[in-house]
């Protein structure tokens, strides 16, 4: 059996990439004030800041954005979407939004109240700020090995259990209105939940009458590794993984920009009638109509078509292979990363990358993210003291034990060719990696 398998696909169409030379890529940068974010799209050779949205979608997704019902009110789109997520989720109520963050801003505005405590296994951007923007405090309940880099465990982003209960004796069940549960670990470096943990963090949570609310973003990711790494899910479908994992839970917030393989969307499932009820009157306020969210018809037939697609177990086995074929070409060349390698990205170690540069005062996951597009065209981003953010009530930096740079892969866009120049770049860049200095603050909206 071969280690890598080709890609499951054939390539119909092509899109011409943009090749700057180092000049221009220096120019570029240095107007983008050294933020990958604001380079723009053309002046990228290969663009891996993110697998949000950057998706390639299928003859067939292209095929169902014919067959888009605009309808303002009962698209028949909408209809197919609620089916299909029903049958694979197994939620009862599915709410459609613009995307991810539409969702979280639903479900954090009607579940929670000033002084409550939201539990999670790592935190998340969009997530995080939601959840304090009502008067929530977020608080970290991964296990310990998932802040650091260098230790290997099959599922490293696992709720610790004392954790769990360690916050629930502190401040008491009421003051918790649910559990964000995040399958997989975006931060941590996509990393998985075992099936075992998700049904013991629901059988603690529901014992106190505490919610288990996923962050459903990369569940088909999480879903593969259950069936190569727990025992006992080796002959189990990718659907029926899946299935299984939501079943412990009470709802979920999807941002289907990643494994629903479109290029927006996102919906908020539950099974509490009233809190649906609340969700539908919330969803006009801020999206659109119940019955698209914010969503055209033609993209929730895509989503439909694409949510089938990415429980196929040769898409999913190619799609996490990629991100591994990349991650081992990284480390022949010694490239310091998080490990095991996650499902959709690679997360270089910036810390021990520029082990020169001082984590609060230089930035160096920031440093090295505009490194990199300056050597190779290579559009990467930070995940580390900058995407943390600052304490709302101190104003002080929020320090993560890992700082990052992420290599993220969109699906079915780059070919393993593709990964072998991101490999040479990223490991000559680290030959000289002490040549690379700190960054400073000067503007900051």
């Amino acid at each position: 059996m071969m280690n890598f398998a080709p890609e499951p696909f054939k390539i119909k169409m092509v899109e011409h990439m943009g090749n700057l030379n180092k000049e221009e890529r220096q120019k570029a940068i240095k107007v983008a004030g050294y933020n990958t974010f604001l380079v723009k799209s053309e002046e990228c050779f290969i663009d891996l800041l993110t697998d949000s949205g950057t998706n390639a979608m299928s003859d067939q997704q292209w095929a169902g954005l014919m067959l888009g019902d605009e309808a303002y009110g009962g698209s028949r789109n909408f209809y197919h979407l609620e089916e299909t997520v029903r049958e694979l989720f197994g939620f009862k109520y599915v709410v459609p939004t613009h995307q991810g963050r539409g969702a979280e801003n639903i479900l954090s505005s009607l579940t929670i109240k000033p002084g409550d405590y939201v539990p999670g296994n790592m935190y998340f951007t969009t997530t995080r700020f939601h959840q304090e923007r009502n008067g929530a405090t977020f608080r970290d309940v991964v296990i310990d090995e998932a802040h650091d880099p260098k230790i290997e465990l099959p599922f490293k982003g696992n709720v610790d259990l004392k954790k769990f209960q360690a916050l629930i004796d502190e401040v008491g069940a009421d003051k918790i209105p649910y559990i964000c549960l995040a399958v997989t670990v975006n931060l941590a470096g996509g990393q998985p939940v075992s099936m075992e943990n998700i049904k013991a963090v629901s059988k603690l949570a529901h014992n106190y009458g505490i919610k288990v609310m996923f962050d459903a973003t990369r569940c088909v990711e999480n879903a593969y590794f259950i069936k190569m790494r727990e025992k006992g899910y080796e002959n189990k479908t990718i659907k029926e993984i899946v299935h299984e994992m939501f079943s412990y839970g009470d709802g979920c917030t999807m941002s289907g920009k990643k494994d629903c393989l479109t290029n927006i969307g996102g919906f908020l499932c539950m099974n509490d009638e009233d809190l649906y009820v609340q969700a539908c009157g919330m969803v006009v306020q801020f999206e659109g109509m119940p019955s698209y969210g914010g969503m055209a018809g033609r993209d929730m037939e895509a989503m439909s078509i694409g949510l089938r697609e990415a429980v196929d177990f040769d898409y999913i086995s190619y799609r996490v292979n990629q991100v591994r074929y990349l991650g081992e070409k990284l480390d022949a060349m010694g490239v310091p990363m998080v490990k095991p390698y996650g499902g959709h990205a690679i997360f270089v170690d910036a810390r021990a990358f520029l082990d020169h540069l001082d984590q609060e005062k230089d930035f160096p996951a920031q440093a090295l993210a505009a490194a990199v597009y300056e050597f190779s065209g290579v559009r990467t981003m930070e995940r580390g003291i900058i995407s943390a953010g600052r304490d709302p009530n101190t104003g002080e930096e929020h320090v993560p034990k890992l700082e990052t740079i992420r290599l993220t892969i969109p699906r079915r866009v780059y070919t393993y060719a593709h990964m072998d120049y991101v490999a040479e770049a990223v490991g000559q860049l680290y030959k000289r990696r002490h040549d690379i200095c700190g960054l400073k603050w000067v503007y900051e909206p």
